[in-house]
């Protein structure tokens, strides 16, 4: 049986409805920054219950632009996590701050009890990640950003409708970036982002930064970038957001089945899953023995296993000006040798989760 990691071909299986979406947008010539892109940007403000949200031209690019409009640049420092996806770290950068790493929890998650042993004269931000759709501890990074007043920006690209005892992510910190890639879990037909925030004088500001800082066509009250969330990818967004929660309900369910399941498993073991924390599961992620064996192993029985992430990014070669060494983060560089990461998408069958778990029992018991 074959069990894919991306799911698109079915996602988008009845294509017609959107390539109807997109010729109205073709016809009404209203291609950039156009009234989809305002539809979107109220639809995710509705979903996440957070006031104010800017469509922009990538996760990335969400991150980068709320660490500029903060104020944050040259000289100044930056903590976050080595347990993440390049991006965090490279919007820290390209800003030109410094990135400074805490090291992880079990939940693969910033360990709040090391931030402060890294702040410094030069820091001024703390960059959260809610990695794989499990919420960071924003109440107590909150308590810490307030006795030193550092800006908090989070890191949401992989957890949309993720929340702490009904709070969605990104409405914590000053801002958030969320990601539109096509592989999350509300997704666009290409790269897109989107920026929150609960401060209305942010999002005046934010929306003219990602359009160059064009008040109107003639006049420029900043400069800027050019960020923008296309219009085309704003009516893909329009039409899927309506199924969220359908999405995030499913993957939140067949997280549980897995969990059922592997719970009795000796060489499995699944991170802590804190009570009044909603994970959305963007990746189903667990701790494996003889993870590379497995690895080989389901993939040879057509299961499209991955590892997020294999190096940490204080290893990696562009981190290297840092000088991190192995060993500094002890709880990452363990995570990176044991996790597996097992699809966990919408449309998967029943017959494909009890092949995966399966073929999971199957390799500890051969």
């Amino acid at each position: 049986m074959k069990v894919g990691y991306s799911y698109l071909k079915q996602q988008f299986a009845n294509i017609d409805p959107y390539l109807g979406d997109i010729k109205k947008l073709i016809l009404s010539e209203d291609l950039t920054l156009g009234k989809p892109v305002g539809e979107f940007e109220e639809s995710f403000s509705k979903l996440t219950g957070i006031p104010y949200a800017i469509g922009v031209s990538s996760g990335t690019d969400a991150l980068i632009l709320s660490l500029k409009i903060l104020g944050i640049g040259p000289g100044d420092e930056v903590i976050t996590t080595p347990n993440t996806f390049i991006a965090t770290v490279g919007a820290i950068a390209m800003t030109g701050a410094r990135p400074v790493f805490v090291d992880n929890n079990a939940e693969h998650t910033i360990d709040v009890s090391k931030i402060e042993a890294a702040i410094t004269k030069r820091t001024k931000a703390i960059m959260p990640v809610h990695l794989s759709g499990t919420p960071a501890d924003m109440p107590a990074i909150m308590k810490i950003a307030k006795r030193h007043s550092l800006r908090v920006v989070e890191d949401a690209a992989q957890a949309i409708l993720a929340s702490i005892d009904g709070k969605h992510v990104g409405s914590w910190g000053d801002a958030a970036g969320f990601s539109l890639h096509p592989l999350k879990n509300l997704n666009v037909w290409g790269d897109g982002g989107l920026i929150v925030t609960r401060s209305k004088e942010l999002y005046k500001k934010l929306r003219l930064f990602r359009n160059h800082g064009l008040v109107n066509r003639d006049e420029v009250e900043f400069f800027g970038h050019n960020c923008r969330l296309d219009s085309l990818h704003a009516v893909i967004g329009n039409r899927l957001i309506k199924e969220a929660h359908i999405i995030t309900n499913k993957r939140i369910e067949y997280a549980g089945q897995f969990d059922e399941a592997f719970k009795s498993l000796p060489e499995i073991t699944i991170p802590p899953r804190r009570k009044g924390v909603k994970r959305v599961y963007h990746t189903y992620v667990i701790h494996a023995q003889r993870r590379d064996a497995l690895l080989k192993y389901l993939m040879q029985k057509g299961i499209e296993a991955k590892v997020h992430y294999p190096i940490p990014l204080h290893l990696q070669k562009a981190a290297k000006y840092l000088g991190y060494k192995n060993g500094d983060f002890p709880v990452c560089e363990a995570h990176c040798r044991n996790i597996i990461t097992l699809p966990v998408h919408q449309h998967l069958t029943k017959g494909q989760m009890d092949y995966m778990i399966d073929c999971v029992y199957n390799f500890y018991k051969s």
